[in-house]
């Protein structure tokens, strides 16, 4: 059965559903962006319907503060801390019965669990496409960049639009000089939170990789970097090869599934 709750949060009211299930470990579905506990094309409610319905977890997802049917002020994912811990305490309250938390989020919602999930009490951590980016500019992340780049050489009908005349020569100026950039530059600031966040945290971590996503393929070219050594001992990392960083694809959707399936195991 799925019900509406709402509950407190730093002096506002938070809008929640919870889809019901006898599990001992229930899943908090935490939005990314301004996405309200829906998610894009109800991927994250549908999710929640098929986790409670045939594994039986206890599915709760939230609008935080400024959001869909929540009151207060969008402050965005790094403002999140309190709108996590105030979630993770209503969905322990509503399920009673529980004994372990597993998290979800995707881009900002990843990065924001990893940064104040285990803080706010979630014992164990799903991520997918955790978000780096700190953009300076409207074009997609230099380790992006160089990748669709290293494609289009290997197809001869990019060559072809080059010599017709079919290529925005301006934009692909800007874009050689981003992507020439030198990837050490990458771990710093949010990046190198997110990798000092993963490297401590004592539960459970598994991050799922959209790999041909922008936003994936910028958070790997950081991974790989030495700052992020220590996580890479403790993190669990699975890859798919799609471009669909919201896993919109019947065949995506069904691998998400399978990933809930395993880590709520």
């Amino acid at each position: 059965m799925r019900r509406l709750i709402e509950f407190p949060c730093a002096g506002e009211t938070l809008a929640g559903t919870i889809d019901e299930g006898a599990g001992a470990a229930g899943l908090l579905i935490v939005s990314g962006g301004n996405e309200v506990r829906m998610g894009a094309h109800r991927g994250m409610a549908l999710l929640a319907a098929r986790v409670a319905g045939e594994l039986g977890a206890p599915v709760f997802r939230y609008d935080r503060r400024g959001i869909g049917d929540s009151t207060g002020a969008n402050g965005g994912f790094e403002t999140s801390a309190e709108d996590i811990a105030a979630a993770v305490a209503a969905f322990r309250a509503e399920a009673s019965h529980l004994t372990r938390i597993v998290a979800f989020g995707n881009c900002d919602a990843a990065t924001a669990l990893a940064l104040f999930g285990p803080g706010a009490g979630v014992d164990t951590l799903l991520l997918a496409n955790p978000w780096v980016i700190e953009a300076t500019d409207d074009l997609p992340p230099a380790a992006a960049i160089r990748a669709r780049y290293a494609e289009r050489l290997r197809d001869p009908k990019e060559w072809l639009r080059l010599i017709r005349g079919g290529v925005n020569i301006g934009k692909l100026i800007k874009g050689l000089l981003k992507a020439s950039k030198s990837s050490s530059q990458i771990p710093a600031g949010l990046a190198a939170r997110l990798a000092a966040s993963l490297g401590r945290h004592g539960g459970a971590t598994t991050i799922l990789i959209a790999a041909r996503d922008n936003t994936a393929i910028a958070f790997m070219e950081a991974w790989n970097s030495a700052a992020f050594g220590a996580a890479r001992k403790r993190v669990r990392l699975v890859e798919l090869v799609s471009d669909s960083h919201s896993f919109a694809s019947v065949e995506d959707k069904d691998w998400l599934f399978e990933r809930v399936r395993e880590t709520l195991a």
